[in-house]
């Protein structure tokens, strides 16, 4: 008896060691082509060669980032690849130190046509604060770069995964379907320029959960041709909120719809629920978007949708927006506005915005009543409403 005990043990360890050989084969260790978690070196082309194994390997494979910091230029991981990609970041990729190295590259960190990639944990450092003083003294710098970026890619997961201080904006998912955000913290202060926490355009099946954003533009930016995109638990602030926009700058361009933000937060942000649209002429839409149990705290504009929209007064000025906005509904929405003006639908005379639905909003402003506006904008009010609806019916 005591003979097979010890037979069947030696045969489990037996069967642990192969399967343990069996995942080192499987990781590909950034280290083992030249990366050091110096803080110093650059580990660029080490991180190119590792990318290249893993593309090629005609089994799911993991490619690992180690405990430590990595020093790496603008790179670019680029498919199709053979199979399944599991990127595991347990240390920190770190931007060089001078802002410029990454030059008018645009992006960091580039995913390009790959599919069935997962990027899990570790800390994206983007090093913005040089590049934001460049842009804040006016001086001639380059177009800053974004710190992770997802290109025509399918059946993506970004996972445990925390930005600080990105040049631009912290995470672009631009002609991907299937793409899950969760659990993501991105961080930079509230006067830097631009650094958008995510930006989602020409997407579809897009889902973010869990996350935490506080950054200096939009926590969540929603671009032309955003369709099915699922986002719950945002926290957002400080930020310009959740944006869909601004839309409209050409005359062609594709609408957004099917969009739902549903139990969230906004703190001290400038905006929370915002659409806006530039004044030209143009055949985009937004059409069936839900906000749904979200919380204001002292944010300056809660709800608005701006159709007005024109920065410097230039390339719109006596025009009017063609983005066609219907079908947007505002349920179980409460808590503070820093400002008098709670709610703002300014939308355009040539379009006006139909449809939209307020079902027990209630935002107040100094433990005193708080106002809306409306131009130009119809639908229904039921249960709470607070302040008061100016909505036509």
């Amino acid at each position: 008896m005591a003979k097979l005990i010890l037979i069947s043990w030696i045969v489990v360890f037996t069967l642990l060691a192969l399967f343990s050989i069996s995942n080192a084969g499987n990781t590909v260790n950034v280290m083992k082509y030249g990366a050091k978690p110096d803080g110093k070196s650059d580990s660029t082309q080490a991180f190119v060669k590792a990318w290249v194994a893993v593309c090629n390997s005609a089994q799911a494979v993991t490619m690992y980032v180690p405990q430590g910091r990595f020093v790496i230029k603008a790179v670019e991981f680029r498919g199709p690849c053979k199979s399944k990609i599991n990127v595991q970041i347990d240390g920190t990729i770190v931007a060089p130190a001078d802002y410029r190295a990454l030059g008018n590259t645009g992006n960091w960190i580039l995913f390009i046509k790959v599919n069935r990639v997962t990027v899990n944990g570790g800390t994206l450092d983007g090093r913005g604060a040089g590049f934001w003083n460049c842009r804040k003294s006016g001086n001639n710098c380059p177009e800053g770069a974004r710190s992770i970026t997802f290109n025509w890619a399918n059946d993506i997961k970004i996972s445990g995964l925390t930005s600080i201080n990105s040049q631009a904006a912290h995470l672009v998912i631009n002609g991907c379907n299937n793409v899950m955000v969760q659990n993501v913290r991105l961080n930079a202060p509230d006067q830097s320029p631009n650094t958008d926490g995510i930006h989602v355009q020409t997407s579809t099946g897009v889902t973010i959960t869990g996350t935490t954003i506080k950054t200096g533009d939009d926590c969540v930016s929603i671009g032309p041709g955003t369709r099915n995109l699922w986002m719950e638990r945002i926290q957002c602030g400080p930020g310009h909120g959740v944006s869909i926009g601004s839309l409209g700058k050409v005359a062609n361009e594709a609408g957004v719809q099917n969009i739902t933000l549903i139990n969230s937060a906004f703190t001290g942000s400038d905006n929370g629920l915002r659409i806006k649209s530039w004044a030209r002429p143009t055949n985009s839409f937004v059409s069936n978007v839900v906000y749904q149990n979200i919380q204001m705290r002292n944010v300056e504009n809660p709800i608005i949708i701006d159709q007005n929209y024109c920065p410097n007064n230039q390339g719109c000025p006596h025009q009017t927006s063609g983005v066609k906005i219907t079908g947007v509904t505002y349920k179980n929405v409460q808590g503070t506005s820093a400002s008098k003006v709670a709610v703002t639908f300014d939308c355009s005379p040539t379009r006006p915005c139909t449809g939209i639905k307020l079902q027990d909003v209630k935002l107040s402003y100094l433990n005193t009543d708080a106002r809306s506006t409306c131009k130009n904008s119809g639908g229904s009010t039921s249960g709470i409403s607070m302040p008061d609806s100016c909505l036509k019916k």
